[in-house]
């Protein structure tokens, strides 16, 4: 490391975003990205792992929102 750095060009919040903005990885466990690999082959309909996992939750989302009344 050096004794000292030169800051004098920077550029302060360069590099922030907004944790709204980050995405955050997800990991499945095995058996459940197995299953839905497996789901996704036999298909004829062409289907993305992110496209099915979202559109699961947005269903358990509007299942809570009708039990929670």
């Amino acid at each position: 490391m050096k004794k000292e750095y030169d800051f004098t060009k920077a550029e302060q919040g360069k590099f922030y975003r907004p944790l709204e903005e980050l995405d955050i990885p997800i990991y499945l466990d095995d058996e459940i990205k197995s299953f839905f690999m497996k789901k996704m082959k036999n298909s004829e309909k062409n289907f993305s792992l992110n496209s099915i996992i979202n559109s699961l939750l947005k269903q358990d989302i509007e299942i809570s929102k009708k039990l929670a009344v």
